[in-house]
């Protein structure tokens, strides 16, 4: 089994991303809490692929937000599964590059590079914690960009 660190970056990859995790949390039976109200055993079992266990079991998908401005991530916080997610995933800017290509990459983007590098990490070791402490088995940890969907 592996675990997937979930990345989403920009408008498009943060609207795609929240309709996702709502999709994920009803197939493995999470509500927008992230508490369990499943009935399948099936669920549980798989639910170390997407999310981390927190405590009084409840369940936080393993995912990064990024944007180059807070208006995206307002949206998602205040939508249906907005609570479900690590406050401190949430990586992003203060003013965005107004669809301009090169001050995303070059200066607005730059400056949150190694922001997102840090949070990426973390939960890449939280998820091969996760592995080793359940099976001597490989790891195997797959990172997921959203924005190659967009």
């Amino acid at each position: 089994m592996r675990e997937i660190v979930h990345l989403q970056t920009g408008q498009c990859g943060n609207q795609i991303g929240a309709a996702f995790w709502q999709n994920i949390s009803g197939e493995h039976g999470l509500d927008s809490n992230g508490v369990y109200n499943g009935t399948s055993e099936l669920q549980l079992e798989r639910m170390n692929v997407y999310f981390n266990e927190a405590s009084g079991n409840k369940y936080v998908p393993r995912a990064v937000l990024v944007d180059l401005e807070p208006g995206t991530m307002d949206a998602v916080r205040a939508g249906p599964f907005g609570q479900l997610f690590r406050p401190d995933n949430f990586v992003f800017g203060q003013s965005g590059a107004g669809n301009n290509w090169a001050k995303g990459h070059y200066t607005e983007g730059a400056e949150l590079v190694d922001q997102v590098l840090d949070v990426v990490r973390r939960e890449v070791r939280a998820a091969i914690a996760s592995r080793v402490s359940r099976s001597p088995t490989p790891l195997g940890v797959v990172l997921v960009p959203v924005w190659v969907l967009c």
